[in-house]
């Protein structure tokens, strides 16, 4: 008994020093992490006509260019609407820049730098906008496309995505323009007119044409992550994330085939009972979770920011990734962030509550972690549903996980100094970009691919979202225009 009492001491004894020891390195791991964050003086806010740019901000709202991928000249006229207006607009900017019309209605606009040697840039932006929700349009506060502005806001789907970027963009090279600045580096400002649909006809055409001309870019800056406003907990400052990646696009058409018949005589396996089956099996399973990379070196980052207990989880996710794996799971956009997610979109079969359909028909979308591919994840889906009388095709327009950009570049510092000079309360992070953007088809001009957008977001914005009421505060889109008149000339000038 001495002996056993003996033994239970020992071992009590090295689990005490096990857990002292485990505290140790976790308290050493939080405290060590110094912050990342550049040290930049404040600059003096530029002037901007606040007023007058909302105007037109409110103008370009009013073309309803909803882009369409079965019919790409439903939104012709609104496209050439568009055009116009931005002629309108900004003389001074089409005065020293020149204009190209891509893929029908792409603009690529060039504005030749005075350094031959210099690498130069694109800022890309794109025109199209999604449609309202069937049955939504008594939920807005103004009419969706009515390009309101009232109570401090630009009203309107396109507002914020993207037209507040374009436009935005525009507003600061006409500015410039007008000032007399001439770029060292030549831009491209690039503006495609189906990004919500793929970006096929618009970027993709434009990154074609720029390749066979043998164009090289430093980087692209594309719409991406934003500024957000009390979303991540123990983060008391705002967080300004860049998109140093971004995930890839798989939508697959999974058709299961079976007899037709009378739904009398059903039997055992049935078209939609088949597919019903393989849809449950595929949300139940899936892909693994992944903390890695970009979402990895965010964590890094923003770690020696935190607070609390939050600050010790990111500071030691050797020990605690479970833990986080299984938060992030609690919610679509975190769960967004760590796996390649399965989203089931469409179901089509039958037409008669008597008859048994042949067909039964699902779309199903992925959203590729970098790593993960179009193949990996058919593979995926085929070993998951086991059923070989269901068919699996990909979707046009699929697209893997472009590579990732590294932050160690002069052209992600630039970036990072000035949203902190333009935005001197937030904190710097990259991070990645969980929908799709045009910049995927520029990866093979560039190593440098950037998706930042210059806009502050609350949690009750993000639901605005190609949502309902989507609408710009125009003390936002001022700080949008600063962010561009800044980064232009920082980048090129």
């Amino acid at each position: 008994m001495r002996r056993v009492l003996k033994w239970i001491g020992g071992f009590l004894a090295v689990v005490v020093v096990a857990v002292v020891v485990l505290a140790a390195i976790v308290a050493v791991n939080t405290f060590r992490l110094n912050s990342k964050q550049l040290r930049v003086a404040a600059i003096p806010r530029a002037t901007v006509d606040e007023q007058g740019a909302a105007k037109r901000l409110a103008e370009a709202v009013r073309f309803r260019t909803i882009s369409n991928f079965l019919n790409p000249d439903q939104d012709a006229d609104a496209l050439r609407g568009l055009r116009e207006h931005i002629v309108a607009s900004f003389p001074a900017f089409h005065a020293v820049a020149k204009r190209e019309i891509v893929g029908g209605h792409g603009l690529l606009y060039t504005w030749e730098g005075s350094d031959p040697a210099a690498k130069p840039i694109a800022l890309l932006a794109h025109q199209d906008v999604v449609p309202v929700a069937p049955g939504t349009e008594k939920d807005w506060q103004q009419p969706p496309f009515d390009g309101v502005i009232a109570d401090g806001f630009i009203w309107g789907r396109g507002s914020w995505d993207d037209k507040g970027n374009l436009y935005s963009m525009l507003e600061a090279a006409e500015q410039m323009a007008k000032a007399g600045f001439r770029p060292k580096r030549t831009i491209y400002f690039a503006f495609g007119h189906d990004e919500e649909v793929s970006g096929q006809r618009g970027a993709k055409t434009i990154a074609a044409l720029l390749a066979s001309r043998g164009v090289k870019l430093d980087f692209v800056l594309d719409e991406g992550l934003l500024i957000t406003d009390g979303i991540m907990k123990g983060l008391d400052q705002p967080a300004a994330l860049i998109g140093v990646a971004e995930k890839g696009y798989a939508t697959l058409v999974l058709t299961a085939r079976a007899t037709p018949g009378h739904s009398s005589m059903p039997p055992r396996d049935t078209a939609i009972g088949m597919m019903a089956a393989a849809l449950a099996r595929l949300e139940d399973h899936s892909l693994p979770a992944r903390v890695r990379g970009a979402v990895g070196e965010m964590f890094d980052t923003l770690a020696p920011e935190m607070r609390g207990f939050n600050r010790v989880v990111l500071s030691n996710l050797w020990l605690f990734k479970p833990l986080l794996v299984r938060e992030f799971d609690k919610s679509g956009p975190t769960r967004a962030m760590v796996r390649t997610t399965t989203a089931l979109t469409i179901f089509n079969a039958g037409d008669k509550d008597n008859v048994l359909p042949g067909n039964a028909e699902a779309t199903v979308n992925f959203r590729l972690l970098p790593g993960d591919t179009q193949d990996s994840v058919i593979t995926h889906v085929r070993d998951t549903v086991k059923n070989d009388k269901i068919a699996i095709a990909p979707f046009p327009g699929n697209t893997d996980p472009p590579p990732v950009t590294g932050t160690a570049s002069a052209s992600y510092r630039v970036l990072n100094q000035t949203i902190r000079e333009i935005f001197p309360d937030v904190v710097v992070s990259p991070g990645l970009m969980i929908a799709a953007t045009d910049s995927r088809h520029y990866a093979g001009l560039t190593d440098n691919i950037f998706r930042f957008s210059p806009v502050r977001a609350t949690s009750d914005d993000l639901k605005r979202f190609h949502g309902t009421n989507e609408r710009l505060s125009i003390a936002n889109y001022a700080d949008m225009i600063r962010f561009y008149l800044r980064f232009i000339q920082s980048s090129a000038g």
